[in-house]
């Protein structure tokens, strides 16, 4: 099904385009409309919360290195309710890979082609996402680590480039929300980080060389995908204010319009869309992979890939439909997103434990396990 590994640099670039994904351009308007200034506060938290969810991850695939979540899951809660559990993890992941491609289509024809059908935006993205699935995890790894380079060049552009508009004053008066608003922001983008890439356990231990460094490497990526979004919320926050970063829907997109450096380098938004298309462009892969071949492990199929064209017609189908406005969407993602990824990517892994833990010994007899 497959028969190549990624190296572990390889995941650690993984991780780091699936923990920035979409948060580059999204995050810090969610965050600042919750908490205020404190947003950057928030994004901390929510990274040490991530930092844990990630530890868990990685504990249960220490205990079956040679098999995926799918087939844990199988040996765990046993075939008939392991492979239920599993469905609903590929489901999430087939919602998720529509979800971002709605958002690379409603932010292309808002921001830069206004004329042109979303549909066929989308249509044109699920085509390169199938594409780049179908050659295969280690093109895709690949890929992203060449792609590492300019996107961090990029960033380290656009926010030396901004610097000269920072306004500290922007981030006072400190700590002025409640602690529960706080966590609930925290949490939710933890979810998007760190919960939901529970998806990275279709290709973590069992499709990466070199088990021990990759694991580190884990908690690395989701560091340095937590810092590049910790720096993006104190841009927008210093240059734009909270009050302007809380009103707009792409702050970090706002954020690049008003680099202005001697009246010769200026309007260079086109960077930063570039840099979440690219980010958007591995996460929705990792998640189109993951439910391709999360499905062929359940249907028991020798290869994967005769699943990716029906089920990317129906990611562009749903892509779509399944927002019929904005504050459809928002609330999606504040509300309905959050409980989804807690149930899926949090409560069955516990779940999971709770389960190992009491079938242990017989558990340990299997040629598998470590």
């Amino acid at each position: 099904m497959q028969n190549g590994k990624i190296s572990s640099f390889q995941f650690l670039v993984l991780v780091i385009f699936f923990a920035v994904g979409t948060s580059i351009l999204l995050i810090p308007g969610v965050l600042t409309n919750q908490v205020k200034q404190d947003a950057w506060i928030a994004t901390i938290l929510g990274l040490v919360i991530g930092l844990v969810v990630i530890w868990l991850f990685t504990f249960i695939a220490s205990w079956f290195p040679k098999l995926t979540y799918i087939q844990i899951n199988e040996k765990v809660f046993g075939r008939i309710l392991g492979k239920m559990i599993s469905f609903l993890v590929i489901l999430m992941a087939i919602i998720y890979t529509t979800v971002l491609i709605s958002y690379s289509g409603v932010f292309l024809i808002t921001q830069l082609y206004p004329k042109t059908p979303m549909v066929y935006l989308n249509v044109l993205m699920a085509l390169i996402m199938v594409m780049a699935v179908r050659l295969g995890l280690e093109t895709i790894a690949r890929t992203a680590e060449i792609l590492i380079f300019v996107f961090f060049f990029l960033f380290i552009f656009l926010a030396v480039s901004i610097s000269p508009q920072i306004d500290v004053e922007n981030l006072e008066p400190f700590f002025q929300v409640n602690i529960n608003p706080l966590f609930k922001s925290s949490l939710g983008l933890a979810v998007v980080t760190s919960v939901n890439s529970i998806v990275l356990l279709l290709i973590f231990p069992a499709y990466v060389k070199e088990v021990e460094k990759a694991r580190k490497y884990f908690f690395v990526g989701n560091i340095i995908g937590g810092i590049v979004i910790v720096v993006i919320t104190l841009l927008c926050i210093f240059v734009l204010g909270s009050n302007t970063t809380a009103r707009q829907i792409y702050p970090g997109y706002a954020l690049a319009k008003v680099i202005n450096i001697g009246d010769f380098l200026t309007r260079i938004e086109s960077l930063m869309a570039t840099l979440w298309i690219m980010g958007l462009f591995f996460k929705v892969s990792i998640y189109f992979y993951a439910a391709t071949f999360g499905l062929s492990q359940i249907l028991n199929m020798k290869d994967y890939r005769p699943l990716t064209y029906p089920l990317g017609l129906i990611v562009v189908v749903l892509s779509v439909i399944i927002f019929p406005n904005i504050v459809y969407q928002q609330t999606f993602n504040s509300e309905t997103a959050v409980s989804f990824s807690l149930v899926i990517g949090l409560f069955f892994p516990l779940l999971l434990v709770a389960v190992y833990m009491m079938r242990k010994k017989k558990l340990k007899k299997d040629p598998d396990h470590s």
